[in-house]
């Protein structure tokens, strides 16, 4: 076995993990892994990024789009810094994710020398395992505990810290084969309890999110929700999860929610939680369901045991997978002809539906008619990256997803997303459509990053929604101190010109009747396209204007 550099065994040990994209600014803390990838380019590609914020990003993206750990690479302090972003996305939105940090030599360590950081303490918080690699032969240990770590139970972020003198020292050690996920099967009695208390139920909903979902499991969540007559909804950001236009969906349960759906969550009997861990964002800040005994009855599926009673104490809680679960109750004998439900499905479909009827707004350039035509044109596999913030709302309202895989965006509520989020979505979907969609503070987060989307002439549509705010702390300001304006409002670039500074297209679109031929000729480009929406700050809210916010604001009493 001949020796290698603790960069050729870092690199290898990606390659053999199925990694094929690495993100990154290069540094001077792991010249040994740059000097490997050229031997590797055809497997492995480096994408080149311009803030570690970005390259962290497009790591989570890829998990969240492949189901395996997306990796990224960045040098010690600044650069490890400037990635914590996406770590803790990774870790908010239960996404498999690897952070590789160069570190300091073991011969300097602890004297702060350069750019010194302990990533194992700075990270313990946040990521699943945060750990330094102190021996160039232990890399592929580290490297396949990592995966694992990464990938089983609830998903979620690993970093591993490299100091320079273990990458630059040689050792003859052998790669490890691919490492996956830890299978969580469904307990058959628990399944079974499951079943008794469904088939008893009058009012049940499913509610599907989280992650460890696969198109498998997505299926047979179709098909238990057709077997049974069942309405589903989907948690925050997970609306891709369910075919949107299927007769049972009910809508997502995020920041505002469809109020008929809200009822529908308080006043079911039975709630069947597949995947998702009950955050803040999909229970109306705890109060959907009450803490620490529901209402309802709660049947809660996750596969990270820890989740299972963390706020809500259920009344199954049962520790599996989406798929081991839906495949176990798949089983199971179906439903009565005649379910005491029949016909809930299809009403919370009907809500869903008037939910999203047009409403008036304010401007020439009206976002519902333009959403609603971005559903009728786009493909089913088509892929939409949003960030956070008010224009968001517009996408998760309105749009339509009929497969997984199809939505990327923060469950954390993390700015900047949609940038690098459509650029990891562009590398690992070769061939897909993939919408960019931001707001005029958002794109500026990462908005450097179309240099990456032009180096690598992804066709990417970049649309960016521009009112001159921070819309959704003026939202607030507004509600709770009218007309006292501070530190919310924008001076914003030309977006188009910008664009095209970067060498992608670049329109502005001032009216609703514009949109779609500017859209068109977006998609037909070869490379990247932005369009500037100049949306007026009247159209502040889907359900108010600016003035009216302020009009019905309140001052805080003293």
């Amino acid at each position: 076995m001949a020796a290698r550099s603790g960069g050729e065994i870092l690199v290898a040990g990606l390659v053999a993990q199925g990694a094929t994209h690495l993100y990154g600014v290069p540094g001077e803390s792991y010249l040994p892994v740059l000097d490997a990838l050229v031997d590797v380019r055809e497997r492995l590609r480096f994408v080149v990024c311009r803030q570690e914020g970005g390259a962290a990003f497009m790591a989570e993206a890829t998990g969240k789009l492949t189901g395996r750990p997306g990796v990224a690479i960045v040098t010690r302090g600044p650069g490890a810094t400037n990635a914590a972003i996406g770590v803790h996305v990774a870790a908010q939105d239960s996404t498999p994710m690897v952070l590789l940090v160069g570190q300091v030599g073991a011969d300097m360590v602890d004297r702060e020398a350069f750019q010194e950081i302990d990533y194992r303490r700075m990270y313990a918080g946040v990521a699943k395992w945060a750990a330094q690699v102190d021996r160039a032969e232990r890399i592929p240990e580290y490297l396949a505990h990592a995966w694992r770590i990464a990938l089983s139970g609830r998903p979620g972020p690993v970093v591993l810290a490299l100091p320079e003198d273990v990458l630059s020292a040689h050792a003859r050690t052998a790669d490890l084969p691919r490492v996956e996920a830890l299978p969580v099967a469904a307990d058959p009695g628990q399944v079974s309890e499951v079943r008794r208390r469904l088939a008893a139920a009058r009012r049940p909903l499913v509610v599907a999110g989280g992650s460890r979902w696969d198109d498998r499991a997505c299926e047979s969540l179709a098909r238990f929700a057709g077997r049974w007559s069942l309405p589903v909804a989907c948690a925050f950001r997970r609306q891709d999860l369910f075919d949107n236009r299927h007769p049972g969906y009910a809508g997502d349960v995020g920041i505002g929610p469809n109020p008929a759906l809200a009822a529908r969550v308080r006043e079911a009997d039975l709630l069947i939680v597949i995947g998702e861990r009950l955050g803040e964002m999909t229970t109306s800040g705890y109060t959907l369901l009450d803490v620490p005994a529901p209402r309802q009855a709660l049947v809660h599926v996750h596969p990270g045991a820890e989740e299972i009673g963390r706020a809500f104490q259920p009344a199954v809680g049962l520790c599996a997978t989406p798929g081991a679960f839906l495949d176990a109750i798949d089983a199971l004998p179906g439903p009565d002809p005649a379910p005491a439900w029949e016909g809930s499905a299809a009403a919370a479909h009907a809500d869903y539906e008037a939910w999203r009827a047009p409403r008036p707004v304010p401007g020439a350039l009206d976002l519902w008619h333009i959403v609603r035509w971005l559903d009728e044109r786009l493909p089913d596999d088509a892929i939409l990256a949003n960030g956070a913030g008010n224009y968001t709302t517009w996408l998760h309202r309105l749009y339509r997803h009929r497969r997984p895989g199809t939505q990327v965006a923060p469950y954390a509520g993390a700015m900047g997303y949609a940038v690098p989020a459509a650029i990891a979505a562009a590398l690992v979907r070769p061939g897909a459509t993939v919408v960019s969609w931001n707001g005029d503070g958002c794109f500026q987060m990462n908005g450097q990053e179309l240099a990456t989307a032009v180096e690598h002439r992804l066709p990417i549509v970049f649309v960016v929604i521009d009112n001159g705010m921070y819309g959704t702390i003026r939202m607030h300001q507004e509600r709770n101190y009218p007309g006292r304006v501070s530190g919310t409002s924008l001076a914003n670039p030309d977006f188009a010109a910008l664009a095209r500074a970067y060498g992608a297209a670049g329109e502005t679109v001032g009216s609703t009747a514009d949109f779609a031929p500017a859209f068109e000729r977006a998609l037909a480009r070869d490379g990247p396209s932005l369009l500037h929406l100049a949306l007026d700050p009247q159209a502040l809210t889907m359900n108010a204007s600016l003035d009216a916010l302020r009009a019905s604001g309140r001052r805080p009493r003293i």
